[in-house]
């Protein structure tokens, strides 16, 4: 009369049901992985192009603050950076008066190229952050970027292709 209570005795779940959620989850995160990694490149992606207009708006500054007469410039000089560590290290106001002989910087610090990874065994970078982008000179041409005496642009010197398809050295 009441054989339907043998079954209500036994409650949790048996081996098989535990082996199908085991094998779902498996999945799943197989599944997840590949869109794990997509967003990670993202993420790189992104603040490469932050790092790329930071650098970029701070030598157009620079060049903007020469062109205003408050940094000095030779005859046969381009007007833009020698360096980019003026950018952060800071060059003098020739417009401030002998008293105050301040410094204007165009940068905070410089930002590290995020798709230069050379790292050491303690997992601190190796190269120093200047060192990880690619100088271009104002007199190279934009298809074959070279060093030179001043700092007209950067770039990534990285052989990869973006999400977008175009390489990451021509961003």
């Amino acid at each position: 009369m009441h054989s339907f209570k043998i079954f209500e005795k036994h409650k949790g779940f048996t081996l098989i049901e535990l082996m199908i959620v085991v094998a779902i989850m498996a999945i799943l995160a197989t599944a997840a992985l590949p869109f794990r990694e997509l967003i990670v490149q993202r993420e790189k992606e992104q603040e490469l192009r932050v790092a790329l207009r930071q650098i970029r708006t701070a030598i157009d500054a620079y060049k903007q603050a020469v062109d205003d007469g408050r940094v000095a410039k030779k005859a046969d000089e381009s007007g833009y950076p020698p360096r980019l560590e003026e950018l952060f290290m800071g060059v003098p106001d020739i417009k401030s008066t002998d008293k105050e002989k301040k410094n204007i910087y165009f940068l905070r610090r410089l930002p590290r190229n995020p798709m230069f990874v050379e790292l050491d065994v303690a997992g601190t970078a190796i190269t120093p952050t200047v060192d990880t982008w690619g100088k271009r000179s104002y007199e190279s041409p934009p298809d074959s970027p070279k060093e030179g005496d001043d700092v007209f642009d950067v770039y990534a010197p990285s052989e990869a292709i973006g999400s977008n398809g175009i390489p990451y050295r021509e961003w």
